[in-house]
């Protein structure tokens, strides 16, 4: 679930009548669906219009996750999975990827903190999340150190090649 904090701006005034134009804009463009959610989609936005100044809100937001979308990005883990043989379990190597995405909580031990790959499961995150992920996994997955461990014995150019060919594949 997305967070966002927003604040009123003290040093932007709006008379009733701009938040009434606001509200006629915000409610022409975007409603509730169906009738709960109108009622609440216009108390939530006459309540965000009457805050007084400096007053912070804090939005959840959770968008769906896509199915395609994932289901690329699943592929795309597959595709990279069957070009190595440093891992021999796909769950393992799946826990690499996180810990190199920085996709982890971290926990305490008797040896200080330690990084714990975080799920990537459709109840865990959010379609902008699995996104953010995704292009953290990109990233690393160009890092020297991700085509070392995988393909340790070619050369920096066959590394880099054999990562952009994956990921050409996908269109990334």
């Amino acid at each position: 679930m997305a967070g966002i904090q927003i604040v009123r701006n003290p040093s932007v005034q709006a008379s009733p009548a701009d938040r009434d134009v606001a509200m006629r804009v915000l409610l022409g463009h975007i409603d509730g669906l169906g009738e709960d959610n109108r009622k609440s989609w216009r108390r939530f936005l006459r309540r965000l219009l009457a805050l007084e100044p400096g007053g912070i809100v804090e939005i959840n937001t959770k968008q769906a996750r896509l199915g395609w979308y994932h289901r690329k990005h699943m592929a795309l883990e597959l595709a990279f999975f069957n070009t190595q043989d440093k891992f021999p379990q796909f769950d393992r190597f799946r826990d690499w990827l996180k810990l190199g995405a920085g996709h982890v909580d971290w926990v305490p031990t008797i040896n200080g903190m330690v990084p714990l790959p975080k799920s990537t499961s459709y109840s865990s995150m959010e379609q902008g999340e699995m996104e953010r992920f995704h292009g953290h996994f990109v990233d690393f997955m160009r890092t020297d150190y991700a085509g070392t461990t995988l393909w340790p014995h070619l050369s920096q150019t066959q590394r880099i090649d054999m990562v952009e060919g994956i990921l050409g594949g996908f269109d990334e």
